[in-house]
């Protein structure tokens, strides 16, 4: 499995385990939704639940043939590539005037 992101140089986290920095590339063992989560400075965190499906050979009959009778190894290589999105910062008048108007839609006494 290749990961690629724009811009590269993001950190990777593959079920919170850390396996480098985009692009990069892991070995794995299974088919399903994988959790990944690209981390870089300036750009919003991303959180992404990947579907990787099982390639054709990998279902019964076939599975049989492929694993065990099959003369040669054979590798399944899937690409996935993100877009960040830059950070958006607020500006902090605008964070404390919705705080104060969240406290007064709640009533919370000063």
């Amino acid at each position: 499995m290749t990961i690629r992101s724009n811009p590269p140089g993001a950190r990777v986290f593959l079920e919170d385990k850390e396996i480098g920095f985009t692009p990069v590339s892991t070995d794995f063992t299974y088919y399903g939704t994988r959790e990944i989560t690209l981390v870089k400075d300036g750009y919003e965190t991303a959180t992404i639940f990947q579907p990787v499906r099982k390639p054709w050979y990998q279902y019964l009959p076939f599975e049989f043939f492929a694993d065990n009778l099959s003369p040669a190894k054979i590798n399944n290589r899937h690409e996935f590539n993100y877009q960040l999105e830059p950070l958006r910062i607020e500006p902090q008048d605008d964070i404390l005037n919705r705080g104060w108007e969240l406290r007064n839609a709640a009533q919370i006494p000063e």
